[in-house]
């Protein structure tokens, strides 16, 4: 017995040795390789854009391949594929011109344009502009005409609008007509500081505007914004390393926050341009994030706009009268939730005098038809249990609607959009991609062909050019090559599919596992997550299924995972309102179940360890993980996280959270729950964020302290949100944060990262 005991005991020991990880500066290396700048220059063939040349029968695209840049030339009519140019003599002419070596396949060019009937090419080389003749072979500059900053040309090309000083002039040739003279920096037209890049209200330099202008289609008529910031309310970043001195500077930035009151609003006027005066349109001035762009019939006499208002549970469709000024409301959309503008469309049909507009009133997103002359439907275009993602193209003359839609098709991941056409009045639906895969499409100007790029997060992306009336492959253009990704070991992301809390409702996911994966051994499981509700997490393309921070960690011995939970956008509408006022939520309790679930199937996944990190949208879940589920969520590295929704930008917290900001705002607040924190919790956030002000990670860290909770904070000097997500130091220490907390192992020390 004794020696059984003994036996049983080394068995045990043995087992226990087997299944421990160890970490050392070989995992940290092979992560780095693993990184998305550095994986995906190993992908190659990997995408077709098309360009498309005016009046030709081809289009041409430039394609990644093993030794370099090439150009191809593609026909429409068979997808026969030549060389662009000859990349060889290009090289040789551009050496000769700039004094330098210059390689065929490295070519510095940038802006290219295929022009004079394809018999030129045009491009910029640094500052200077080359027209490079092909038959010739000869190489020529140009001087390029240089257009206003604050500009837009008319659709003839015989006038230009110019914003100037907060004022609207209108350019013909030599001469100007100055429209508005009352325009100001408080109170002005045409051009705003720009939502994301502001950095500094105080100097010019450093808030560039953006233009609101829409010209007509006859270019008789000019539709723009008028926008009144004698409201608006600012924000500041300290800058702890300021340019130059020891002095740190405090930065002023416009931007409304969730739930105020008093925001800036844009209304809107209509230029006569052969007149030279204008007319205020009767739009209610709404917040600038709430008045979308206006779309104009062919013909130029009519533009409609989509407006929103607070809180987005309603949203009206204007239409304008060119030629009058007169504005009357067609119709509103209502919605006792949202209706929400991310999936919100509207075209106009010229021919039959309607519009297309898509709609989740039936509990889905749809395509409806809409009479012009009443605002009333038509017809429902488009019905059943699946989701419209977007209408691609429309054959007015055939009466046909081209559109990427998902859920459709049984058995195939209804978050894999596939390209469908159908008549205007319903009938006739056919499916024209047969692949289940994600597929992304371009149609020919004439809408007679498409190109299809398309992948899953298993299979790398095959384009194809189609033919657009029955979704036949003319030719296959070209097939993603990752042989040297594979070289490196790379596993296959595993897709799965779980039930979630309902017990009845699918949920979706994806699981990565490490190169050297060891089916004996127990592997910490760590979720990345972005619970936004505008979007998903999980990846469906291979592109994005190789270019994230989720592969890189998988190499320092964790199984990561991504799950989109109840809450999440693409399915049914009420599959999407189980956050609405409820983002605290997170989809916790779908992702909890996942994963126990791949746990009881998988003995290699532990559990019992769980990590979870994000950033932004992200950077909020992952606090609220550990605050709302902490017998669950043991570690988690928090960037950039609007940890109240009132800290972040008005648009989508409100569409979310509703508007006015009401106790679910503190309800849904990591602010108001810090005191549950028992896991491991590394806040980081950049100094000049100005997107999510750095405030949210610090009264985050406020409520933290006064609660006496143990966690780490890590301020990035001189980033801003995007930034300090690509920031090698912060990869690093999240890298770290997890080795430390979820192996129980000390991390090389000072590791350092290099990216491509």
């Amino acid at each position: 017995m004794k020696k059984i005991f003994i036996l049983f005991c080394v068995m045990c020991y043995l087992a226990s040795a087997k299944s421990q990880i160890s970490i050392d500066t070989t995992n940290y290396q092979r992560a780095e390789q693993f990184i998305a700048s550095n994986i995906t220059q190993k992908y190659y063939r990997s995408w077709v854009n098309p360009q498309w040349v005016k009046s030709a029968s081809y289009f041409w695209y430039s394609v990644k391949t093993k030794r370099g840049t090439e150009y191809v030339k593609c026909h429409l009519k068979n997808g026969s594929q030549t060389p662009l140019f000859n990349q060889e003599e290009l090289a040789k002419q551009l050496s000769k011109e700039t004094g330098k070596t210059i390689k065929a396949y490295e070519l510095p060019i940038s802006n290219l344009e295929v022009t004079d009937k394809g018999k030129t090419l045009r491009f910029q080389l640094k500052n200077k502009w080359y027209a490079y003749r092909l038959d010739a072979n000869t190489l020529n500059t140009f001087a390029k005409d240089t257009a206003p900053e604050l500009s837009l040309p008319s659709p003839d090309k015989t006038k230009t609008a110019v914003v100037h000083n907060y004022n609207i002039w209108i350019k013909s040739g030599n001469d100007s007509v100055q429209i508005t003279n009352d325009g100001n920096r408080a109170y002005g037209y045409g051009a705003s500081p720009s939502w994301y890049s502001t950095k500094n209200i105080e100097k010019e330099a450093d808030h560039p505007l953006e233009l609101n202008l829409s010209w007509s289609p006859d270019s008789k008529y000019l539709i723009a914004g008028k926008f009144d910031r004698r409201n608006a309310r600012n924000l500041y970043l300290y800058k702890i390393l300021p340019d130059e001195g020891h002095r740190a500077e405090v930065h002023e930035y416009e931007r409304p926050i969730a739930g105020d009151t008093l925001v800036p609003t844009i209304e809107f006027i209509l230029i006569d341009v052969e007149k030279d005066n204008y007319q205020m349109l009767d739009i209610p001035a709404k917040a600038p994030f709430l008045a979308y762009a206006f779309n104009w019939t062919k013909d130029g006499a009519k533009a409609f706009q989509t407006s929103f208002n607070r809180g987005y549970q309603s949203a009206e469709v204007y239409e304008v009268t060119a030629a009058t000024g007169m504005v009357r409301k067609l119709f509103t959309e209502q919605a006792n939730t949202y209706v929400d503008p991310n999936t919100s469309d509207l075209k106009i049909l010229n021919n039959t005098k309607e519009l297309l507009w898509l709609s989740e009133r039936d509990g889905w997103q749809h395509i409806y038809r809409i009479n012009q002359q009443t605002g009333e439907v038509v017809n429902q275009v488009t019905q059943g249990q699946y989701v419209v993602r977007g209408i691609e193209h429309i054959d007015e003359k055939a009466q046909r609607i081209y559109f990427t839609a998902g859920g459709k098709e049984p058995g195939i991941d209804p978050y894999l959009p596939l390209l469908y056409s159908i008549n205007f009045d319903g009938k006739g639906l056919k499916r024209l991609t047969s692949e289940p895969a994600h597929h992304t499409v371009f149609f020919s100007p004439d809408g007679n062909y498409f190109i299809d790029n398309y992948s899953t997060v298993q299979e790398p992306n095959v384009a194809v050019l189609r033919r657009s009336k029955d979704g036949r492959v003319i030719s296959q253009l070209e097939k993603g090559d990752i042989s040297e990704i594979i070289a490196m070991g790379w596993q296959k992301p595993e897709p799965f599919k779980v039930k979630g809390r309902d017990g009845q409702t699918d949920i979706y996911g994806v699981l990565f596992k490490p190169n050297n994966f060891d089916p004996n051994k127990q592997y910490p499981v760590i979720e990345g997550t972005y619970s936004g509700p505008h979007t998903i997490r999980t990846p469906k393309t291979f592109y994005r299924g190789l270019a994230n921070d989720d592969l890189p960690m998988t190499q320092l011995g964790f199984v990561l995972v991504n799950i989109d939970g109840m809450g999440s956008a693409f399915r049914s509408k009420a599959f999407h309102d189980v956050s609405y006022k409820n983002l605290g939520d997170i989809g916790g309790p779908d992702k909890m179940i996942a994963i126990q679930t791949l746990a009881k199937k998988y003995a290699w996944i532990d559990a019992d360890r769980v990590g979870i990190f994000g950033h932004s949208a992200g950077g909020y879940d992952a606090a609220r993980a550990l605050l709302a589920y902490p017998e669950f969520y043991k570690v988690g590295v928090a960037t950039a996280g609007n940890h109240d929704h009132r800290s972040a930008k008005a648009w989508w917290p409100e569409l979310y959270m509703g508007y006015p900001a009401g106790e679910n705002y503190d309800e849904q607040s990591n602010y108001t729950h810090a005191k549950n924190l028992q896991g491991q919790l590394l806040l980081v956030h950049g100094d000049q964020d100005q997107n999510v002000n750095p405030t949210a990670s610090m009264r985050l860290a406020a409520e933290l302290i006064k609660a006496n909770k143990d966690f780490e904070l890590l301020l990035i000097p001189n980033k801003d949100h995007s930034e300090v997500y690509y920031d090698n130091y912060l990869i690093r220490k999240r890298w770290d944060f997890f080795v430390r907390h979820l192996h129980g192992i000390q991390p090389p020390k000072n590791y350092q990262i290099n990216k491509q």
